[in-house]
């Protein structure tokens, strides 16, 4: 098998997805433009020049950043360019059409959808593998709706009633990807803080925790505790979430989340970093048994 045949083999999987995937497919495009760009030997700079493009603009096609895919136009013009096999630049472009369809997170008001939150819902909805430390509050795709409520209160005092039930309804679709039946792995560190911290109410978090220990029986959670006696813990001061995807040359990405704004990291020395950081913390976090154990601990003393 070619190497043109052998790529795009391993993408039409993925022209058969139920539910839409954009981040993903977007992400896909341009690894695989990128990848067959390198093949030929040309340059970021040469391909971008060649056919009058900015390097930001080729960069960006490559990356797969942004709301929109590239254009079909822009797609074939690197295609042709690049001598690009007719079976492998059909499936690219098929792709590319399915890119453009909306994932259900992009239908929500932009003003609760923002760029940078739209990436990481339709990264979530597109990983493998989702890894995630949290320190202040309950990792989102595990809250229940009373707690999600409590959150959005709290962090938007102001907002409507009917603001915060869209903002609950979005946090609890958002739920849904760990019911499917390709869910995604989650591995979630906790602080035990976050679990004495009460939000809404006694009865609320009650709930949250009932729901806590409900998802760690599930085959693709994993939930680990840091206890507050363990004192030389390695956690970081703010959450992080990290993202990996199911092969295809994708970079692992790490996400940190600011009051009105997020980074995503994708270069690989960067990466690497948080990856060792959350591998020595789920060291030192109890172990999953031993956490289920805390967990029904508190609920029976606390709650």
């Amino acid at each position: 098998m070619s190497t043109e045949s052998h790529r795009a083999s391993r993408l039409e999987p993925y022209l058969n997805r139920t539910e839409p995937a954009p981040t993903l497919l977007k992400m896909l495009v341009g690894v695989q433009l990128s990848g067959i760009r390198e093949a030929t030997g040309l340059a970021q700079e040469q391909a971008a020049r060649a056919l009058g493009f900015s390097p930001a603009k080729l960069s960006r096609i490559e990356s797969g950043k942004g709301r929109k895919p590239p254009t079909e136009t822009d797609v074939r013009a690197l295609l042709e360019l690049y001598g690009t096999d007719e079976h492998e630049a059909s499936v690219l472009l098929r792709l590319l059409q399915r890119a453009g369809e909306p994932g259900w997170w992009q239908r929500y008001d932009k003003r609760l959808m923002p760029e940078w939150f739209d990436r990481l819902v339709g990264l979530q909805e597109a990983a493998a593998a989702i890894r995630t430390f949290e320190i202040q509050y309950v990792p989102g795709l595990l809250q229940t709706p009373a707690y999600a409520r409590a959150v959005v209160k709290r962090g938007l005092p102001t907002a409507s009633a009917a603001e915060v039930e869209r903002r609950v309804e979005l946090r609890l679709r958002r739920r849904e990807l760990l019911r499917r039946q390709d869910a995604p792995q989650l591995w979630a560190v906790v602080d035990e803080s976050v679990l004495m911290r009460v939000l809404g109410s006694r009865e609320v978090m009650r709930e949250q925790l009932e729901h806590l220990l409900e998802m760690a029986q599930r085959p693709h959670v994993v939930l680990q505790i840091v206890p507050l006696d363990v004192t030389n813990a390695s956690a970081p001061a703010f959450p992080v979430t990290y993202l990996r995807f199911g092969g295809l040359d994708l970079p692992d990405i790490v996400y940190l989340e600011h009051i009105k704004s997020a980074n995503f990291l994708e270069d690989r020395d960067e990466t690497e970093e948080y990856r060792v950081v959350l591998d020595r913390l789920a060291d030192e976090a109890l172990n999953p048994r031993a956490s289920v154990a805390l967990l029904q601990g508190m609920l029976d003393e606390r709650y």
